[in-house]
């Protein structure tokens, strides 16, 4: 079990708490604080259980935290969990339980639910022609959840992965499984496209329940967060797209931003309210910075994309046809 932190406090308390409380009891926790100032240190104590703490000298992101757990732990199934998102009694049993059963699938999806509400946030992923990925059945009531078990891949707010699954795509001369340059955002959305094409596929497990406090660390509106998940959507694209669907993003791009331009002028929803916000004026040029970004990465993330696609289980076809299967509208990820 690895919960990355960076802010530590009430949160992280009740998540602790949570895993305490847990209905089966065979596991290990591993609290990476990211904060570089040892903020975690006092849960360790406060704690109901032995847990283990790594501390990073300085903000490693998301993937550098679940990467650095992984050297310290050699168990066959690596549950995450966000600190932000404290589990129901039997989350962790029923995924457990389900990783048994199906020994074929290497990830697995949690019913994530918006805190205090009585709504969902996640039920997996889906994705978009120009590799934008949303979280499934957002919104909608969890006391209706019809959510398929089928699944493209899990939120990395609250997820199980097969250890074996995340040796093999762990890439030549890298840390762990997560690319750690991905910072926030999306790196989840890698991972499981990666995992995708050695033929490892993803459940969703309607039992595992978290509730999600969400988005505190970039903020749920903010300029962080809107070229981190704009930079690492070409980054998703560049290195696991097959070539022509690689080309045809770059199409569908323009007009998801129309899109996006609609739902700013209708005054509704998370675009409206990031353009009303004192940093509206920023979003061409945050979409700007973003591409600039990706085209001084492209060395590396064509060299993995090589790497990527030379060791291959499945087909293009195969590939495409777990995406597609699971797939969000250009105007489903504006109103997202």
């Amino acid at each position: 079990m690895v919960i990355p932190t960076l802010y530590a406090g009430d949160n992280l308390r009740d998540t602790l708490d949570s895993l305490a409380a847990q209905s089966f009891d065979d596991f290990d926790v591993v609290v990476v604080d990211n904060s570089g100032t040892r903020i975690a240190a006092a849960h360790a104590s406060e704690s109901r259980f032995d847990l283990s703490m790594i501390f990073m000298e300085s903000n490693a992101g998301f993937g550098g935290a679940i990467n650095a757990a992984l050297q310290h732990t050699a168990a066959p199934l690596v549950a995450l969990l966000n600190d932000d998102a404290p589990a129901h009694p039997d989350w962790l049993r029923a995924l457990v339980d389900d990783a048994t059963s199906f020994a074929e699938f290497g990830m697995f999806s949690c019913q994530i639910r918006l805190a205090g509400t009585d709504m969902l946030d996640s039920t997996g992923m889906l994705m978009s022609r120009d590799g934008s990925s949303i979280q499934r059945s957002h919104r909608r009531a969890w006391r209706s959840d019809a959510s398929p078990v089928a699944c493209l891949i899990p939120s990395g707010c609250a997820s199980l992965y097969r250890r074996k699954a995340l040796n093999e795509v762990t890439l030549p001369g890298t840390p762990g499984p997560f690319d750690e340059d991905f910072q926030l955002y999306c790196e989840d959305t890698d991972l499981g496209l990666r995992l995708l094409w050695q033929g490892w596929r993803c459940r969703y497990v309607q039992d595992a329940v978290v509730e999600h406090r969400y988005s505190r660390s970039a903020g749920a509106i903010s300029p962080l967060k809107a070229f981190l998940v704009e930079r690492n959507r070409l980054f998703v694209v560049l290195k696991n797209f097959p070539l022509t669907d690689a080309i045809a993003a770059v199409f569908f791009a323009p007009v998801r931003y129309l899109h996006h331009l609609r739902e700013a002028l209708s005054g509704k929803g998370k675009t409206a309210a990031f353009a009303r916000s004192s940093h509206g004026w920023q979003l061409p040029w945050l979409v700007v910075k973003a591409h600039v970004a990706a085209l001084r990465a492209l060395p590396r993330l064509l060299r993995q994309r090589d790497l990527i696609l030379t060791y291959t289980r499945v087909s293009k076809e195969q590939f495409r046809d777990a995406i597609y299967a699971h797939r969000a509208t250009l105007r489903e990820v504006a109103k997202h």
